[in-house]
């Protein structure tokens, strides 16, 4: 990339649907707040930021949080979510239009259709990061489901092609995107890759190794949890195989809860009738929309991460696993692919009970391995996947906008 000899200081807004706890919001944290050591102004504007549910970074001073359009509804009788998000965003969008002077570059992700909005104003950049295909997210199970969804994906994809450059988390996710908006990429529209990164300085508590295995992931069913379960039922049934303190292993399911989703509500029963009908329940806990804190203490203390989504775009849960230490039994699939070191900083496996148990017994049966990959995975998170090289990186992407000199 062409490099200024003097780096412009920036007046950037950030719009995202839900400032909640994810993988895409902490992305979008990550961004505002490496923009901002930068020397940028930021702004993020969203429609939603609850302050007991949020990562704290967006309670400091480093850039404002304004929220438009909370009133507006999620959902209209558990229906609807992508309608109602799109009127979300547009609200979003239409307001920064209307009460905030023009700003030099928009950041937008998930929501491609404010992208058209914010280009009224002619100054202005726009920089869409798409996390995956929104349409490949969505159900298409019946007719009258494919019907719905037809002029929202013609709308995603033309909006999207709108940006002034797209960026993507990951190789996986840019090949899709080739396959996926196939008149985008006709028209040459080629995401760059800007993968995630995590901030080594969090991790920094006594690392130890105790037989219990943790998974960290929102409570949605394409998240695969219960892969999680089943495989640590199989493990426990290998127990006159292995190391008599077997008996001591637990697991740990954590992750972000949110009470207003009917998902998240129905999934986590699901999960506990599962884990008593494998006999385990005794032996699994669930612990909901635990804190950075609670999250960081639990990575301390666990032998392994159990990373059970097949096909994830990305996952921001590997690296933070591997930042504290800990290796990652993943599906060998998507975006683990690009983070994971199979058998030097975790493993990738086929998304199956039997080979997620057999990795998890080699950990077991050998108390050194989980140590030396440990180290390894926190160096390789190190030269790969920091905040430092990620803040670069994305600033010079946005300088780049800013000038017009994409590559």
């Amino acid at each position: 990339m062409e490099k200024e000899n003097r780096s412009p200081k920036l007046k950037i807004a950030i719009i995202h649907p839900d400032l909640g706890i994810g993988g895409a919001e902490r992305l979008i944290v990550d961004a505002a707040v490496e923009l901002a050591s930068n020397g940028h102004s930021v702004h993020v504007f969203t429609a939603h930021h609850d302050k007991n549910r949020c990562f704290e970074e967006t309670l400091s001073s480093s850039f404002p949080v304004t929220v438009y359009g909370c009133f507006l509804p999620r959902h209209i009788f558990y229906r609807f979510h992508a309608v109602c998000a799109y009127l979300r965003c547009i609200f979003v969008a239409l307001c920064v239009l209307v009460m905030w002077p023009s700003f030099d570059i928009i950041l937008a992700d998930q929501v491609s259709v404010v992208i058209p909005l914010m280009k009224i104003k002619r100054s202005t950049k726009v920089i869409f990061y798409c996390h995956f295909p929104d349409m490949l997210l969505a159900q298409h199970t019946t007719a009258l489901r494919r019907m719905y969804r037809k002029p929202i994906d013609m709308i995603e994809e033309a909006t999207t092609g709108m940006a002034d450059m797209v960026l993507v988390n990951s190789k996986f996710t840019a090949h899709t995107f080739a396959n996926t908006f196939r008149r985008l990429h006709l028209r040459g529209v080629e995401p760059a890759v800007l993968y995630p990164a995590v901030n080594l300085e969090q991790f920094s508590e006594p690392c130890t190794y105790k037989l219990n295995f943790l998974s960290i992931n929102r409570f949605e069913r394409k998240k695969n949890l219960q892969l999680a379960i089943s495989a640590f039922a199989l493990l426990c049934s290998f127990e006159s195989n292995l190391p008599n303190n077997l008996s001591e292993a637990t697991l740990t399911i954590a992750g972000g809860f949110d009470k207003r989703l009917k998902e998240n509500v129905e999934y986590l029963e699901e999960l506990k009738r599962l884990a008593e009908t494998e006999g385990v329940s005794d032996r699994v806990a669930f612990l909901t929309s635990c804190s950075t804190a609670e999250r960081n203490a639990l990575l301390s203390r666990c032998i392994s991460v159990l990373y059970t989504p097949k096909d994830e775009h990305f996952g921001i849960v590997p690296l933070e696993a591997m930042a504290a230490q800990k290796p990652v039994i993943a599906c060998n699939s998507g975006g683990p692919v690009e983070t994971i070191k199979h058998e030097i900083t975790g493993f990738l496996c086929e998304p199956t009970p039997l080979e997620f148990s057999k990795s998890m017994s080699k950990l077991i049966s050998d108390p050194c391995m989980a140590e030396r990959m440990g180290k390894e995975a926190r160096r390789h998170v190190t030269e790969n996947f920091s905040t430092k090289k990620f803040g670069k990186q994305l600033n010079q992407y946005v300088i780049n906008a800013y000038h017009q000199r994409i590559e």
